[in-house]
């Protein structure tokens, strides 16, 4: 939970791409619904605390530095697992996260709703981040940053998907359709604005 700011509107991303930490951006849009989704979630943590249930899992480096982080509630998921399982590393029983496949069959679901007939994925998601941001004038080295990607080569793929999303080159026979009088001969031969 820690690694949402609502007030920054940064979530940050704990070894992401290339194993790396970074930061990205928090949508306006949905912040209600994510904070409900905290709260929701915080229940669960106390009623894990009240039962005695093992914290959260932690790295080995992380664990050993921070004792008693599993515990605390800044540390807990986000989107916690509604079942219990048993830890295979430490053999206890304990809350993990939502499996990846939930995720995905959620966005899969919300695509049919919404009634787009491409192959739609979380993966998806990451690619038509970079590609709006592009298409709204961010600047390609913060795109770089928001996607962890070490070289802005990789990030500058984006920018051929943008060439294609933009407003097209109309044909001059289009200008001539319907409107003779803006184009030609209206005011002297001159184009008119």
């Amino acid at each position: 939970m820690k690694d949402i700011d609502f007030d920054q509107g940064l979530v940050f991303v704990r070894s992401g791409k290339g194993n790396k930490d970074r930061s990205t951006l928090l949508a306006e849009v949905g912040r209600d619904e994510l904070r409900a989704q905290l709260q929701g979630s915080e229940a669960l943590y106390r009623a894990d605390r009240d039962s005695g249930l093992a914290g959260v899992w932690m790295p080995d480096a992380l664990e050993r530095k921070y004792p008693n982080a599993s515990q605390e509630l800044a540390w807990f998921w986000v989107f916690p697992s509604q079942t219990l399982s048993t830890d295979p590393r430490a053999g206890m029983v304990r809350r993990h996260h939502v499996h990846d496949s939930v995720v995905q069959r959620a966005v899969k679901a919300a695509a049919r709703r919404a009634q787009i007939h491409k192959s739609v994925s979380v993966h998806t998601l990451r690619h038509s981040f970079p590609t709006h941001l592009l298409l709204n004038g961010v600047d390609i080295r913060q795109i770089q940053d928001y996607l962890g990607h070490a070289n802005v080569e990789t990030t500058m793929i984006y920018t051929h998907v943008v060439k294609e999303l933009r407003n097209p080159a109309r044909s001059p026979l289009d200008f001539l359709e319907g409107d003779e009088d803006r184009y030609i001969g209206g005011s002297g031969g001159q184009a008119q604005p």
